[in-house]
């Protein structure tokens, strides 16, 4: 049997100390090394077909290479994209993510935290921030454990964030929709006690309240899902007749929602009720009409977090810092010119 190359092998090669060796072939340390010394390492490594052994590499550093992520909802389809972000950071880099789904349930992601601290997992990406009941947040910070926040902050628990400029895109729709000469505009915001909800809430009535002449209502959905946004669209739409000529879903889901309740009382998108979404997830350009959406970096979200949390790591203190990746609108055919006489006055309500 061959034989399995070890890193002696690899720095008899190179003509360098081991401990060389292995500062180069991690990529946390291999700053450590000057460029040149570490090119003729990892071309020796590559020669031998040297593989770490992030076991040993664990032992040595007292770290589990295993790293906590928390989402609230895989079968939403902002989250996948975010986790392969995650795992393409940390895979290359010797770290594996352990999953945990709550389905929103605070008993589920309190089960998921313990179970992962007891792994001994080296820190935390956290997708689950939500205002007014921060438990597990909370008890993550308290008892020093090293975490990231994705998407969703923690309200006043410093933990660093990484998130997309949601008030950006939120202004970006509402000037779409305007250029397109509609005055009379909807937004089906997400449940207020998630920050996202909260920030796009805020920006959606900010960006209609600096336009003279455009009225904007804020309804509050029970949750980030198709049928949550139907039902709040049906509640429109069943107030004496009244309705909006535009929409703007605090997330895709919710704007698929929207467009299933305007299918069946009868509305076409965009000739009636133009519709926006938000996230561009998987299939939005697929819908009927495809949708205009704000495109959110979610793969770019996970590998940044999983950066700032290795980052964390190595320095062995926490980072209060706080990354806001641009957003863009992605005009589709969902959003087209108001129709003559579809604008309905309809109450504001904040």
């Amino acid at each position: 049997m061959n034989r399995r190359t070890t890193i002696d092998d690899v720095a008899k090669l190179a003509n360098v100390h081991k401990a060389t060796v292995s500062r180069a072939l991690n990529t946390l340390t291999e700053h450590q090394v000057s460029s040149e010394t570490a090119k003729r390492i990892k071309r020796a490594a590559r020669q031998l077909g040297y593989v770490p052994n992030v076991m040993a590499r664990g032992l040595r550093t007292s770290l589990s290479m295993t790293i906590g992520v928390i989402i609230p909802d895989l079968t939403n389809p902002f989250f996948p994209p975010v986790i392969r972000g995650i795992e393409n950071f940390l895979q290359p880099r010797g770290y594996t993510a352990l999953l945990a789904n709550t389905d929103g349930h605070d008993a589920i992601e309190v089960a998921a935290f313990e179970s992962l601290l007891e792994r001994r997992v080296d820190g935390f990406i956290f997708a689950t921030g939500r205002h007014g009941d921060q438990t597990v947040v909370a008890r993550a910070f308290e008892a020093n454990v090293l975490a990231v926040m994705l998407n969703r902050e923690a309200e006043s628990i410093p933990y660093p964030l990484v998130t997309g400029n949601d008030a950006s895109g939120i202004a970006a729709a509402v000037n779409h929709l305007v250029e397109l000469g509609h005055r009379e505009i909807l937004h089906i915001a997400g449940p207020f006690n998630l920050s996202t909800s909260v920030v796009r809430s805020e920006a959606f009535t900010t960006s209609c309240d600096s336009i003279r002449g455009v009225r904007g209502r804020v309804i509050e959905a029970a949750s980030l899902s198709i049928e949550a946004g139907q039902r709040s669209m049906d509640d429109v739409l069943a107030e004496n007749g009244m309705r909006p000529t535009a929409v703007i879903g605090g997330n895709d889901l919710l704007a698929l929602g929207a467009l299933r309740s305007m299918k069946s009382h009868g509305l076409r998108c965009p000739e009636d009720v133009s519709v926006i979404g938000f996230n561009d997830m998987i299939f939005a350009e697929d819908f009927a009409p495809p949708l205009t959406t704000v495109r959110v970096p979610t793969f770019d979200m996970g590998t940044e977090s999983a950066r700032l949390l290795l980052r964390s790591i190595e320095a062995g203190v926490q980072e209060q810092v706080r990354i806001t990746l641009p957003v863009s609108l992605i005009v589709r055919s969902s959003t087209g010119p108001v129709s003559g006489g579809s604008a309905v006055d309809f109450p504001t309500s904040l």
